[in-house]
């Protein structure tokens, strides 16, 4: 039998996230398409005997650091090795790199052989979304009412790269909503909220604080009529973890940050969650 490794299509890279819908992971239901934009080589598909079997997503940021994630194996073709013929491939295009993943805990152990260190335990918690106003002096608009540049530099500052494709698709897709926190001019946080299969999904959230998280998130959640809400919250900052469990929100999925070298300098104080299990 034939097993080949190839760039992914449009095509593929929407199916690559229904899988991910399978694994249990709940992406958005459009979140494909700003992944196929972030960097249209950086997904590739095992295909055995023509039928696609395997995936990675190797997206590449600047000029030095990279996300891995959408690893996937389908449940009948597990144990064959195809999977990790996948992985060394979509390795291969990093070379030079850092890289980090957000790891499920069952690979963990496979990703440590690999070289990756954990850096921080992600929790994802679901529930309902607390209605809350913006603090005194805070307005919640539109992101998209906000000049690109000034936008990506804020959240180049939570995440530690640019990504201004990804970005501006992740803003202005269909089935989700943006919205960005102004204290006067300066720009004080930022979050999306996505439809998805089962609870929706934010990502990411970035604040100064609690309040404003807390604000985006009502603005949020009443614009799409989100009666649940998930987020994968950083271990890394425990104010973000004590602000879920403030709400009431219930643990309910697991994984790992995980780098390969030195980690991007990022404000870690200000992510309260991160943007996607499969990009970053």
């Amino acid at each position: 039998m034939a097993f080949e490794i190839g760039a992914a299509s449009a095509a593929d890279v929407t199916m690559m996230a229904e899988w991910a819908v399978t694994e249990g992971w709940n992406p958005g239901v459009t979140d494909a398409h700003a992944f196929a934009v972030a960097d249209p080589r950086g997904f590739l598909i095992g295909r055995l005997d023509g039928e696609p079997v395997t995936s990675i997503s190797v997206v590449r940021y600047g000029d030095d650091f990279g996300f891995l994630g959408m690893y996937i194996a389908r449940a009948d073709v597990r144990g064959r090795g195809l999977g990790f013929q996948t992985w060394q491939a979509g390795m291969d295009r990093m070379t030079g790199r850092v890289v980090a993943l957000d790891g499920v805990v069952a690979q963990q152990d496979n990703y440590r052989r690999s070289g990756f260190v954990p850096a921080w335990t992600n929790i994802r918690y679901e529930g309902s979304p607390v209605p809350t106003p913006a603090p005194s002096g805070v307005r919640v608009v539109d992101a998209r009412e906000i000049p690109f540049d000034r936008l990506a530099a804020y959240d180049r500052r939570c995440f530690g790269a640019p990504r201004d494709a990804f970005l501006a698709a992740w803003v202005s897709l269909p089935a989700r909503s943006a919205r960005v926190a102004l204290r006067g001019e300066e720009i004080v946080g930022f979050a999306v909220l996505r439809d998805a299969a089962a609870a929706s999904r934010l990502g990411p959230v970035f604040a100064e604080g609690e309040s404003v998280a807390s604000a985006l998130v009502s603005a949020l959640a009443d614009d799409r009529g989100a009666g649940k809400v998930a987020v994968d919250v950083p271990g890394v900052n425990a104010r973000a973890v004590a602000w879920a469990q403030a709400h009431g929100w219930s643990p309910s999925f697991e994984t790992a940050r995980m780098y390969t070298g030195e980690a991007p300098a990022i404000e870690t104080a200000g992510i309260f969650g991160i943007t996607s299990l499969e990009l970053g």
